[in-house]
This record gives structure tokens, sequence and C-alpha cells, in this order.
């Protein structure tokens, strides 16, 4: 059977060098097909949001990226590396998860401390990125806190911060608001904003809110019932000082919309209707 054509993340960026490509991505897991003959370039200091229906093959490309998955086909290139060449723990690439992963035992700073201390970076160091992070944070007045006493925003920001210390090139979020409310979820994305807005770093963010793939992106790849591959990007336009309140904006909804309207008939499939 001959394989649909396959649709960029980031099309049409020039002639910039690409921080992310993938040629020909596909998965399977035995007989069932997550990813189909995905193709993607991202260049540095993007903000892209991969939407889809669930089963989709969203977190499956993400985990590929974030080398927790191989390609059953094709390839992925880092810095214009295969991905694989180069050990984990020296990829500038940091993953932040729905669920918060933080060690119960250890206070918010040994928390954000512990992947610095872990590839041995020298305690000076490790104190003065530490400091940074949770300043930039606002979690400074909890350094002493242990998680079970933190809200689930504030253990989210606590991850947030631990991905800010190693200083990644580019950062995969996979439904990182996902357990928060909605209003705690608008004032994280303003959060994820200003840290991708001061770090330079290239943000790919997994989610299933339209709003909140509409607010945070640039560009948002929308994609098909599984076996997952793009059929819409959908370039959203906002200006790089954005944050929260551009949901009131009249262009927000246009982009809402017609995120709407390309993931409806795919969530309808995804539903066998």
């Amino acid at each position: 059977m001959r394989e649909p054509a396959a649709a960029s993340v980031v099309p049409g960026e020039g002639s910039k060098v690409p921080l992310l490509t993938g040629r020909a991505v596909h998965k399977r897991y035995g007989a069932v097909h997550a990813v189909r003959g995905v193709d993607f370039s991202l260049s540095t200091d993007r903000y892209v949001t991969l939407l889809g229906p669930s089963g989709c093959g969203k977190t499956t490309i993400l985990r590929m990226i974030g080398g927790f998955e191989t390609v059953t086909a094709g390839v992925i290139e880092l810095d214009g590396r295969p991905l694989l060449d180069t050990p984990p723990s020296r990829r500038p690439v940091n993953t932040v998860f729905q669920s918060y992963a933080l060690f119960p035992h250890l206070n918010v700073a040994d928390n954000v401390a512990f992947g610095l201390r872990r590839v041995g970076v020298d305690a000076g160091e490790t104190r003065r990125r530490v400091d940074y992070a949770l300043g930039f944070m606002g979690l400074r007045d909890f350094a002493g806190a242990y998680p079970a006493q933190l809200s689930g925003g504030m253990r989210q920001r606590v991850c947030i911060a631990r991905t800010l210390v190693m200083q990644p090139h580019l950062i995969l979020l996979d439904e990182p608001f996902g357990a928060l409310d909605q209003q705690t979820r608008l004032l994280m994305g303003d959060e994820l904003l200003r840290l991708w807005r001061d770090t330079g770093a290239t943000i790919v963010l997994i989610t299933h809110a339209l709003d909140e793939a509409a607010m945070l992106s640039d560009r948002v790849g929308v994609m098909s019932a599984r076996p997952g591959r793009f059929i819409d990007m959908v370039e959203t336009g906002w200006g790089r000082e954005r944050d929260s309140r551009i949901v009131a904006a009249p262009e927000f909804g246009t982009v809402t919309a017609r995120l709407w309207s390309s993931l409806r008939p795919e969530s309808m499939k995804a539903l066998g209707r």
C-alpha cells in the first residue's frame, strides 16, 4: 500500500538550520501502526504544539524525539546528527511529563538539583543554577518544602525548574498541565511562554486542549486518527510577547475554530463514528 503524503511540522523555514528533523518516520507496536510517514523540520526558538485525537501518536512522536522510543523506520536528527548517535546524558533535550515525577523524599531545591548532580556539575555551579531557576519560577520561599506540601501547580513549576537548570536547547512537554484546573493552566502557560522567551529554547508541546494549543504556539500541527500523520498546520501569527490575555482577542476564536474544524472529523474516527 502506498503511504500517504506527509506534512512538515514547520514547513518553509527558509535557510535556517533546523534543530530537529525527521524523515519518513514510522512507528509500529506489533500489528499496531501508531505513526506513519511523518516528516518534520523545526528551527531553533520555536514553540510548536502537536494536537490530535487520543491514540493518534502524539506522545509516540514526542517519545521518539526524546529518545525514549526508537523509530521503526525513518530517521530523527538533532543538530544534524542521528539522535541515537548521541548518548542520552549528552543530548540537549529535557522532557516535562503530565505526572509530576518528583522525588517525595527530596525537598524542592534538591529535586531541582537532581539532574545536575547526576551528570557531575560542580557544587558551586549547581547552587547558582538552582537559585536562578527557583527565583525564575517564584519558588525561592519553598526551597526547603517537600512535594507533598505543594499544590499541583507548584509541583509542576518545580518540574519546569528542574528542566530549566539543565539549559536544554529543546524542551518536550507531554500534557504538563493535564491535572490542573483551567485558571491554573492559563497562568502556567504564561510561565512557559516567559521561559521560552528568556531561554531561547525550542519547545514542542503535546496537548488535547485547543485553547492551550492556540494560546501557546507559533504553529500547531493537527494529527489524524491512528496511524498518526499531520493533516493541517496552523500558523497562529502571535507575537513573542503574548500571554494568556490573548484568549480575549477576536483572532483567538478564529484560530481555535480552524483547529477544531480539522480535528473534529479525526476525533470522530478515533471514536469509531
